[in-house]
């Protein structure tokens, strides 16, 4: 019997510091037993700043205990469009509470719709969309958009909300290079997530070596969507140095230089520096 292959580890990347991981859900259960261990191999990896994504102000209040001591742990709040008909104006008070208070707190997100699953009707997850585009217009916090099955409504509402041209990130690209074009046509950023790996994702693929470098960053949205060669395993913000191999590769880029503007556009993108 042949020998299985072994995984490739991302300490093998060689990546310099400096990568940002622009979203993560570090409070997910699966992370229970070793969130330490893997925010250390993040740093290992050359992974300097994490985004962890809230999903509503209780989650928030709750999580931030565990990342007291990683300061280069940035936050995300927003509530997800399947919670979408949970929003009441008390939660959405608490998180323009929040975000208003906490220099951490960088992004209103991830917002949006999704019309895969639609645990919340389309109607109450269009007025929960709104209402934190408002929150985020009124704060003057960029939004990270979720989008799934909705892509014409989503682009419309936000459209119809002001957000031409305001600093947004579409979270976990994964279209072709059409709609590449139109988001991009806003001013808008989009997130290279670790499904841009696999074999079959040729549109996806096509479309990444094409973005202007100036307007992509990555991200894992972990535990979910590993990049090859850890797919269907747990992902973490480790493995996303394989994710910027890859549109290096795609680019024709040398992955360290990939890895670096892609840092630098992420700390740009939510001001991490100030």
């Amino acid at each position: 019997m042949a020998k299985k292959k072994e995984r490739a580890l991302p300490e093998s990347l060689g990546l310099p510091a400096g990568g940002v991981e622009t979203h993560a859900h570090l409070d997910h259960e699966d992370f229970a037993e070793d969130i330490e261990t893997v925010i250390a191999r993040a740093h290992a990896c050359g992974v300097s700043r994490i985004g962890h994504v809230f999903l509503g102000p209780e989650d928030y209040r709750d999580g931030q205990p565990l990342f007291a001591a990683h300061p280069e742990v940035f936050f995300i709040l927003g509530v997800h469009p399947q919670d979408a008909k949970d929003l009441t104006p008390a939660r959405l008070n608490a998180m323009r509470e929040a975000i208003a208070a906490d220099p951490r707190v960088r992004a209103v997100g991830e917002i949006g719709l999704d019309y895969h699953y639609e645990y919340s009707p389309r109607d109450v997850q269009d007025a929960a969309f709104r209402a934190q585009l408002a929150m985020a217009r009124e704060l003057d916090r960029p939004v990270v958009i979720h989008s799934r099955d909705s892509h014409e409504d989503a682009v419309r509402i936000l459209l119809d909300e002001g957000f031409h041209d305001r600093p947004l990130l579409w979270h976990c690209f994964g279209s072709d290079i059409a709609f590449a074009h139109e988001l991009l046509s806003h001013g808008w950023h989009l997130s290279i997530p670790g499904p841009v790996t696999y074999a079959r994702n040729e549109a996806v693929q096509d479309a990444v070596a094409q973005i202007p470098l100036d307007r992509l960053v990555l991200e894992t949205d972990c535990p979910y969507l590993a990049p090859e060669p850890w797919r269907g395993k747990r992902n973490e913000p480790a493995f996303i140095g394989f994710t910027a191999v890859k549109v290096a590769k795609l680019r024709g880029m040398d992955p360290a230089e990939l890895w670096t503007a892609c840092g630098d556009n992420a700390r740009r993108f939510f001001g991490l520096d100030n």
